[in-house]
């Protein structure tokens, strides 16, 4: 017992040693008291909107503070972790609806050489809690998959609604937004707080102070470095983000030497099948908000500027760490398409990789896609789109 109380003392002083590096969590609470005083003070009064915000605010109080107590216990009983470097990370970007997911699930086949985020990982980015999950792993598998049976009907009755649009399940592969949730920096609080024009910042963290961005990518940083010190030390992080263009300057101060894999997709297909994921969450607390609203217009402008910040940015990025790909392209031939990744990075496929790679093509091309949304459902036009895009989509050949 001493001996036990000793080793934790001597853990808590090297952690707090280390505290000038790694120091915990990070939220924005100027953005959040703002998000609140919309809901409550300047807009109609909703009861039905009341009660959802105080209702997702004590669960993500509730896992906030989880979360930040497992990151603590990190500094104390896995100390390693601030050390773990992140080489040459890898990220999947483009607006969302244009196959980043896709990708990212093909690319992670390649186990050899990737570690990738899960969904549980995003929600408890922590050493402690993937050891945890990692030995509860062992005895399901022991059981039967016995203990699987409550996270599998948590994703049936939680997400079963968003599979036709984007599949959430916790043990696949997904994006780091999960990450950014906690900040609150991230579009992903328009689901609760559909007031764009009013909270810009949210979706654009380059647009911050220094201080502010620098605190939130040492946040985001660490993240990172806890996955790989917990999964794959030796091994190049993978990761998806459909929010990259609104943090480029600030994603290649904290990785210069990132990789950048962009899906391009025609804004015309892409921006109204956008708006449609969060629209369903608007209409949950808010009914009275329409397709083809203000906040529907406004959450479609949002995108329209990841489109002309991504343009307008992408010769921040040496040749040899940026490659850009074609929606239609991809999908014609996914095969094909990691391969010219692969060449261009000047990464060598491995037989079982190639083999995995052609297995899921195949499996792809055998589904069908039914997701088509139209752009004046939303309240938009092929002449909205042509007065903010016009040169963006000459550049990229969509107009030829």
């Amino acid at each position: 017992m001493w001996v036990a109380a000793a080793f934790v003392a001597n853990r808590v002083r090297e952690a707090r040693s280390g505290s000038q590096r790694e120091r915990g969590m990070y939220v924005n609470l100027k953005l959040l008291s703002k998000a609140l005083f919309i809901t409550f003070f300047a807009r109609p009064p909703r009861l039905r909107r009341w009660g959802w915000t105080l209702g997702v605010g004590i669960v993500f109080a509730v896992i906030w503070c989880a979360v930040a107590l497992g990151r603590l216990l990190d500094r104390v009983f896995f100390p390693g972790f601030r050390q773990q470097p992140i080489r040459e990370p890898v990220f999947i970007v483009g607006a969302p609806r244009s196959g980043t997911t896709f990708m990212q699930s093909l690319m992670s086949l390649d186990r050899e050489r990737f570690t990738h985020l899960k969904l549980y990982q995003t929600i408890f980015p922590s050493v402690v809690y993937q050891r945890c999950f990692d030995f509860l792993g062992r005895v399901d598998a022991r059981s039967g998959g016995l203990l699987s049976r409550l996270p599998h009907r948590i994703e049936r009755h939680f997400f079963g609604a968003w599979d036709d649009m984007h599949r959430l399940a916790f043990d696949r592969p997904e994006e780091d937004e999960g990450l950014f949730v906690y900040t609150l920096m991230t579009e992903s609080i328009y689901l609760l707080f559909p007031y764009v024009a009013e909270l810009p910042e949210a979706g654009f963290p380059d647009r911050l102070p220094a201080k502010s961005r620098h605190r939130l990518m040492r946040y985001y940083a660490s993240c990172l470095r806890r996955h790989l010190y917990a999964t794959g030390p030796e091994k190049t992080l993978l990761s998806k983000s459909t929010s990259f263009a609104g943090r480029i300057d600030s994603m290649l101060e904290r990785f210069p030497d990132a990789r950048v894999v962009h899906l391009v997709r025609h804004p015309d297909e892409c921006i109204p099948s956008h708006v449609s994921v969060f629209y369903p969450a608007w209409r949950a607390h808010s009914p009275e908000i329409r397709k083809d609203s203000p906040e529907s217009r406004a959450y479609a402008q949002l995108a329209v500027d990841w489109y002309r910040n991504m343009f307008e940015k992408r010769h921040k990025f040496s040749e040899d760490r940026y490659v850009c790909l074609r929606y239609e392209e991809f999908v014609a031939d996914p095969q094909a398409a990691v391969a010219r990744i692969y060449a261009h990075f000047d990464f060598e496929m491995s037989d079982a990789f190639r083999a995995r790679l052609a297995q899921a093509a195949r499996a792809a091309s055998r589904r069908e896609r039914n997701h088509i949304y139209s752009l004046e459902e939303y309240g938009l036009s092929r002449a909205w789109i042509r007065e903010r895009l016009g040169d963006v989509l000459e550049v990229y050949g969509f107009e030829a």
